[in-house]
């Protein structure tokens, strides 16, 4: 095992290779709070990238309720369970991740989903947990102490991939040019050890063409420079697709860095795992921070507050307001006179957001009289 550093956990850590960083680390951000379930991104990715033979039951993008959804049925509390006590001092993880945890013969800590695992994405959707109470609405509290979020599930294209690493034929490499994370359809043999590695379950099997496939990061539309399928397709705007940066070089205008290491709302997701995760999430802001602290690490509760204060943080407001205002990759954002303005990888112009919405407040009146000089006491309907 080699050394790496992984800056989500504030340490080094083991990993079957040397450490190697792309060019560019594709990303994408996502507003949990926005999200409504309405499966158009699962639609769009399904439609686009998994509708032939053997790739019928493949989501590569997913929306599960949590706590009680998962696709596959239990991913993450088998895989936590696997890995035991994780456990945080301030910001460095002092617990053990997946490849440190992995017993002998394993390169990580792995589970493989039956098939009927599969069956079932949306398990679980819109069950909420939390005790109600004699009511199920106080006026200070709707519905007490219940709640549920929806989440949302892409291939995370991690800094340190376990498929990669548990791949015995070396058929999965990472993009220099971007960071994304592919599986060799002609060196793969179908062994499925990255779908027992991967602890986010986005690693899957094709039982026609008897090979894995994954989440591709839509790269036929990141080398034009577009946002990903369903970045696009979102009705909530809820998804940026960019570029992140390490801490050490992180780029304040750039609006996954901000978002990420300036202002700090977007967490990655399970980081204990060790796999630097390369999708982010704003936190709900209803649910208790002990759950989401088990799911997004250290700084829940700072990232929340901070989001319930965008209002008054026009930077914070104008790099959420871009999301999903422009189908093409922002690299770098500027707010001016109330206005959040996008920019391409040369500088120019691509979207300008007015943070708020003008108000134009007219006068009116009802008129004496109509249009022929009847006088107007009511309604007249013609008949």
């Amino acid at each position: 095992m080699a050394k790496v550093f992984n800056w989500q956990l504030g340490r080094d850590m083991d990993y079957p290779y040397e450490g190697s960083r792309p060019e560019r680390q594709f990303c994408m951000v996502m507003d949990t709070n926005k999200c409504i379930a309405c499966q158009t991104c699962t639609i769009a990715c399904k439609s686009t990238w998994t509708w032939g033979p053997g790739q019928e039951y493949m989501l590569w993008n997913n929306i599960e309720t949590k706590p009680y959804g998962f696709y596959p049925t239990g991913w993450d509390v088998q895989v936590l369970e696997r890995l035991g006590p994780q456990d945080w001092q301030g910001d460095t993880y002092a617990g053990k991740t997946i490849f440190e945890a992995a017993e002998t013969g394993e390169v990580a800590v792995n589970w493989q989903p039956d098939q009927a695992d599969w069956n079932h994405p949306n398990l679980g959707e819109d069950e909420p947990t939390g005790v109600a109470g004699e009511e199920t609405y106080i006026p200070d509290i709707p519905h007490a102490d219940m709640w549920m979020y929806y989440l949302q599930r892409i291939c995370n294209h991690c800094t340190y991939p376990a498929c990669l690493a548990a791949c015995p034929r070396q058929a999965i490499y990472k993009r220099d040019e971007d960071g994304i994370v592919l599986i060799d359809q002609d060196r793969c043999r179908g062994y499925q050890e990255c779908v027992a590695a991967c602890p986010y379950k986005k690693s899957m099997f094709n039982i026609e063409t008897r090979v894995s496939e994954k989440c591709i990061g839509c790269y036929p539309k990141i080398e034009q420079g577009l946002q990903t399928q369903c970045t696009t397709v979102c009705i909530g705007r809820l998804r940026l697709t960019d570029f992140v940066n390490t801490p050490d070089k992180a780029d304040a205008r750039n609006p996954a860095d901000f978002l990420i290491h300036t202002r700090k709302v977007a967490l990655p997701i399970y980081p204990q795992l060790g796999l630097e995760p390369n999708v982010y999430y704003i936190p709900p802001i209803h649910v208790p921070p002990k759950y989401l602290h088990q799911m997004f690490g250290p700084g829940v509760e700072e990232a929340i507050e901070t989001y319930k204060n965008a209002k008054d943080d026009d930077e914070l407001l104008g790099a959420l307001m871009l999301f999903g205002s422009t189908e093409k990759i922002i690299y770098s954002f500027d707010v001016r006179g109330g206005v959040a303005r996008g920019y391409d990888r040369k500088g120019d112009e691509l979207v300008a957001v007015p943070l708020r919405e003008p108000e134009l407040v007219r006068d009116f009146s009802y008129p004496t009289t109509l249009a022929d000089g009847t006088p107007a006491t009511g309604y007249r309907h013609n008949t």
